[in-house]
């Protein structure tokens, strides 16, 4: 007569393993602890909004490449908006301009509604290293984008 055993020995052990690995066989029950746990990984804190900076766009602007002025009487801290006058080289009304802070840049928008220029934009950043106002012209009644920027005057 065979008296093997039906099961064999390794998949016994790793079975009663198996149990005690779920069930804790032969460990002493801890006492609950009222001790906060830790964090695997702290949140970062954080970063307060950066006030915009707008008062470095204050001031009158020409264009380089001609009489063109842009004068940036005052800038609303916490709205943005702008009161500026555009001259080329006589006044252009300017129906729109504001000051938008995005991460470090501060930009400048400025549109135009006049004879020859309804709906022309100014899309500018303000380089602070060169104290200048760089971006794009758009030229609506030419639908046309050109490169450029202005220089302090004042």
């Amino acid at each position: 007569m065979d008296l093997q055993p039906s099961v064999k020995p390794h998949y016994l052990l790793l079975t009663v393993l198996g149990v005690c690995g779920v069930f804790g066989c032969g460990k002493k029950p801890r006492a609950p602890t009222n001790a906060p746990i830790p964090a695997l990984i702290a949140p970062a804190a954080p970063t307060p909004p950066r006030k915009p900076d707008f008062a470095r766009l204050q001031g009158k602007w020409r264009r380089p490449d001609g009489g063109y002025v842009i004068d940036i009487k005052s800038v609303e801290a916490t709205s943005g908006k702008m009161d500026a006058a555009y001259f080329n080289p006589q006044p252009i009304h300017v129906s729109k301009a504001i000051a938008t802070q995005e991460s470090a840049s501060t930009r400048g928008f400025v549109e135009l509604q006049g004879v020859n220029h309804p709906g022309s934009t100014y899309t500018l950043v303000y380089a602070p290293g060169a104290d200048q106002l760089m971006g794009t012209y758009y030229q609506a009644a030419l639908r046309q984008q050109f490169e450029g920027g202005f220089h302090r005057i004042k």
